[in-house]
């Protein structure tokens, strides 16, 4: 009973990884860039969700949606300003710009809102599920379904409209797809702008299921979940997916029986792992350039 409470917990934990990956793996499937800032939007997010609930007193799913629009706002700003000069530029370029974002977007939320936790109560209506002797929490089965729901949706988006047809091209050839008609800046700043309010919602499953919100809540939780992209394989959405629940499993259970210390370690062993074993991740597709 205890190993099934662990997994279940696992499975919530990956869901809110997985989410992330999301924006991850759309944005570099897309733009080809990593956005090492996305993990702060998260924080943006949740914060923009607290004040909404505790000083205007709105409804959950008002304060939610106004979560999801400034974050997604805010994604299209970023880039515009910090990303779109560095499209050509080199990895090096980028990861230092994004760490940049990320100390700023921290530094302003510590002015506003101090560097201390503060607690944030659930906005899920939905008790504890049984299930024999099994008790899985409301913000869990919510989480999970969530996530779920999102992925499909999301395949669905990219396969089904011409605005997921213009990504699918923009993902291949950028020239090509302008040569096509396709507007490959407005491509990336909605690619940004899905996948940030993603992390909106991924912010306010997390200070559901956590009950505090802080100014670095996002950093090594974005980490984690830059590893799920990897390890699902950078780039596919149903790889983000699979590789944010394993991910939340194989830390779930880590903690249980190994060490609480040695989690962390356990997840990046796992990176390392999958890079030396299978670079291009569990779905991912290796491709060969052309010279």
């Amino acid at each position: 009973m205890e190993f099934i409470s662990q997994f279940i917990n696992g499975l919530n934990v990956g869901s809110i990884y997985a989410l992330i990956a999301l924006g991850y793996t759309m944005v570099y499937g897309i733009a080809k860039m990593l956005n090492f800032a996305h993990g702060d939007i998260i924080m943006v997010g949740a914060y923009t969700v607290y004040v909404c609930l505790s000083s205007a007193n709105m409804p959950a799913f008002a304060a939610v949606l106004i979560g999801i629009v400034v974050c997604s706002l805010l994604g299209m700003v970023i880039e515009k300003i910090a990303y779109k000069p560095l499209r050509k530029a080199s990895p090096l370029a980028v990861l230092i710009t994004a760490i940049g974002v990320s100390y700023f977007l921290q530094s302003v939320a510590q002015l506003i809102f101090g560097s201390r936790e503060v607690s944030f109560q659930s906005i899920i209506p939905l008790g504890a599920v049984s299930i024999g002797e099994l008790k899985i929490s409301g913000e869990a089965v919510v989480t999970m379904a969530v996530t779920i729901l999102i992925m499909i949706l999301l395949t669905l988006f990219i396969n089904k409209t011409k605005a997921g047809s213009a990504m699918l091209a923009v993902s291949e050839d950028k020239a090509a797809a302008e040569l096509m008609g396709i507007n490959v800046n407005r491509t990336i700043s909605l690619t940004f702008a899905i996948g940030s309010g993603l992390a909106a919602i991924a912010g306010v499953l997390y200070a559901c299921s956590y009950g505090f919100i802080g100014p670095y809540m996002g950093s090594m939780t974005g980490i984690k979940a830059f590893v799920a992209a990897v390890l699902g394989g950078i780039g596919s959405i149903p790889g983000a997916m699979i590789g944010g629940i394993l991910l939340g499993i194989i830390e779930s259970l880590s903690k249980a029986y190994i060490s609480t210390r040695l989690s962390d370690a356990i997840v990046f062993g796992v990176l390392i792992l999958v890079l030396v074993l299978r670079p291009s991740g569990i779905l991912g597709k290796s491709r060969t350039e052309k010279v």
